[in-house]
């Protein structure tokens, strides 16, 4: 099982071009089931492979708790795999065409309202005057993440060349490697001109790459840090609510909606690959015009 678990990845790799992180995710979902198979059915090669083994490893995965979204996520790996190995002849049927995915329970995603994204973003203050370079690059990061709609990872791998201030755009790889073309809104573009001028200088060292986003040490900043920055600066700033990038990509999205956005431009700027994914929004959209009406509608 390892070894054809191994070449498969290596597909994922050299012939898909999918992500480290996707690798990583179908690789541990891969490797879990082995171990389970063997260990509790005696399985070690795939040919050897029941529907029934993989309908009892969902099953004990979900009584110890995992959550649907991640079951679908190993399910995906099942399909993706065995498709994979029916391919080349290395298993006789392929058995995951009629397994199913289990259903998805649509959780409308947390946003800020417009006045608590005023609140974050105003909380932030030079504290050693206004050539301090965290608050420049912070404030930029902030203002980026919120204006466009950035996921972290395209943050975090934001590049200078990929920069076009002047047209108030930049250009991000989002899932898959996929390119696209975002607008940068004027607070953002201004938060940005000004750290690139005076706050980005500082943190270059001698091997600094053209990343924008730079650590202390003149590195890319890690998506872990970014979050930690971000979760900080909600924090001072009196937000009751736990803050992360994300959230202020749902924020980005609902507050276009709200504002009369066309959802295909939302999904658009959002990079999603599927009309489906965008819809979560009008779902939020729904939720606060149910509690307007239930506000101020005299027999609501």
């Amino acid at each position: 099982m390892e070894a054809a678990i191994n070449e498969f990845i290596r597909f994922l790799a050299t012939e898909r071009g999918l992500s480290d992180n996707y690798q990583l995710s179908v690789q541990r979902s891969l490797e879990s089931f082995a171990a389970w198979a063997g260990r509790e059915r005696g399985v070690t090669e795939p040919a050897a492979v029941k529907m029934a083994h993989l309908s009892d490893y969902l099953a004990s995965r979900k009584r110890s708790g995992l959550a649907t979204g991640s079951i679908t996520l190993v399910v995906v790996a099942f399909r993706i795999f065995f498709r994979f190995l029916h391919a080349r002849g290395r298993v006789p049927v392929d058995l995951t065409e009629t397994l199913p995915l289990p259903r998805q329970e649509r959780l409308l995603p947390e946003t800020l309202n417009e006045m608590q994204i005023e609140q974050l973003l105003e909380s932030l203050t030079p504290t050693d005057g206004p050539d301090d370079r965290f608050f420049l690059r912070d404030r930029a990061m902030l203002e980026l993440l919120y204006a466009s709609g950035l996921r972290i990872s395209e943050l975090t791998g934001a590049r200078l060349e990929n920069l076009h201030l002047e047209e108030s755009l930049i250009r991000v790889l989002g899932k898959g490697n996929k390119p696209r073309l975002v607008p940068v809104g004027e607070k953002a573009r201004a938060a940005l001109t000004e750290y690139l001028e005076r706050g980005r200088p500082q943190f270059v060292k001698k091997k600094t790459g053209s990343e924008v986003f730079l650590s202390n040490r003149g590195q890319k900043l890690t998506t872990q840090r970014v979050y930690d920055i971000v979760k900080g600066i909600a924090e001072r700033a009196g937000l009751p609510m736990k803050v992360y990038p994300h959230l202020l990509r749902h924020s980005f999205a609902t507050h276009l909606l709200n504002n009369g956005a066309d959802l295909r431009v939302i999904q658009e700027l959002l990079g999603h690959a599927d009309i489906s994914t965008t819809q979560i929004y009008t779902h939020v959209d729904q939720r606060r015009l149910k509690s307007v009406h239930f506000k101020f509608h005299p027999r609501a």
